[in-house]
């Protein structure tokens, strides 16, 4: 009697600790230190992937990880990629993470103002894509900051780019003034690029905007200096010096000092907000602007105002 009460104290105890050790196996947290990206690859193994965990000293032991992971059949459920791990995690928490298929976004930015070539540079040096792309016909990408997992393709950021600006077209279009001279919405594009190359300035981009909507109503040429540069540059590279007065007589459709009207194609993607301006451009009576010399432009509704405003910018530059 006395050895089956001490078997049954045995029995209890044994199992009273295996119960509170695997609480502490499952659920114990392991510190994690500020935030860590850990990466799982393509194909792992379960083994490679408890490896892993281990190393990175998310899990006290592989072979707990192991046998947690076959009794509750995660693994096929594991996604690879990147996980962004914030907190203390527990061996039941990572599994969790793993499982959830919630991946660590990247980014990657373009700016506004950017040549299909230069987004084209910048897609190519960022390392974390992957894959040959292929780039749309100028200024057919909207800049934005994209995310993107870890071994993404390029290609998937390009054709993320030209449904973004669809978007943003079909919008602007839809909702623009009734009265723009503009036929259809690549012209709006061409238009906006122009704005974005010519004003840094986001509160300035409608009054701009005004200037070349006025002129091409009154058949003016538009004398845009951007459309210049990239009729020298095809937006392969910066010009790197000043326009001269030889370089605006380039016979070339995008010599806006030249031919009237739009330049054939934009000549850089435009953001949303160039875009918006064209669709809405302030009512004004302006027909020229030059650089104030603090960042902005002087608007000028006469010939004589703007080359006024030109010598107080001359004498800004001396």
């Amino acid at each position: 009697m006395k050895k089956l009460l001490l078997m049954l104290i045995i029995l209890i105890g044994t199992a009273v600790f295996l119960y509170f050790k695997t609480e502490q196996i499952l659920y114990e947290p392991m510190p994690v230190k500020g935030h860590l990206v850990v990466q799982i690859p393509s194909g792992a193994s379960l083994e490679k992937i408890a490896d892993i965990l281990e190393k990175r000293k998310l899990i006290a032991n592989r072979y707990y990880f192991l046998i947690y992971a076959k009794i509750n059949r995660i693994y096929p459920q594991i996604k690879a990629g990147e996980y962004l791990i914030k907190h203390d995690v527990s061996l039941t928490q990572i599994s969790e993470i793993l499982v959830s298929g919630k991946l660590y976004l990247r980014k990657v930015t373009v700016p506004e103002g950017k040549t299909m070539h230069e987004i084209g540079e910048i897609l190519a040096d960022n390392k974390l894509l992957t894959g040959e792309f292929t780039l749309p016909s100028e200024g057919m990408f909207l800049p934005e900051t994209y995310t993107f997992s870890r071994g993404e393709s390029r290609q998937k950021i390009v054709k993320q780019g030209q449904r973004a600006l669809r978007k943003v077209l079909q919008q602007a279009w839809q909702e623009r003034d009734a009265d723009l001279p503009l036929k259809n919405l690549k012209e709006m594009l061409i238009l906006a690029s122009i704005v974005e190359k010519e004003t840094g300035v986001a509160t300035e981009r409608p009054q701009v905007a005004s200037v070349f909507i006025n002129r091409l109503r009154r058949g003016m040429l538009l004398q845009t200096d951007p459309t210049v540069i990239y009729a020298l540059t095809l937006g392969q590279k910066d010009l790197g010096r000043a326009l001269t007065r030889r370089d605006l007589e380039i016979d070339s459709p995008y010599n806006t000092y030249k031919y009237t009207g739009l330049p054939p194609t934009p000549i850089c993607s435009p953001g949303k907000a160039s875009i918006m301006a064209v669709a809405h451009p302030d009512k004004t009576p302006y027909l020229y602007f030059v650089a104030s010399g603090n960042g902005g432009h002087n608007f000028a509704r006469t010939l004589s105002e703007h080359n006024a405003n030109v010598q107080k910018w001359r004498r800004l530059q001396k």
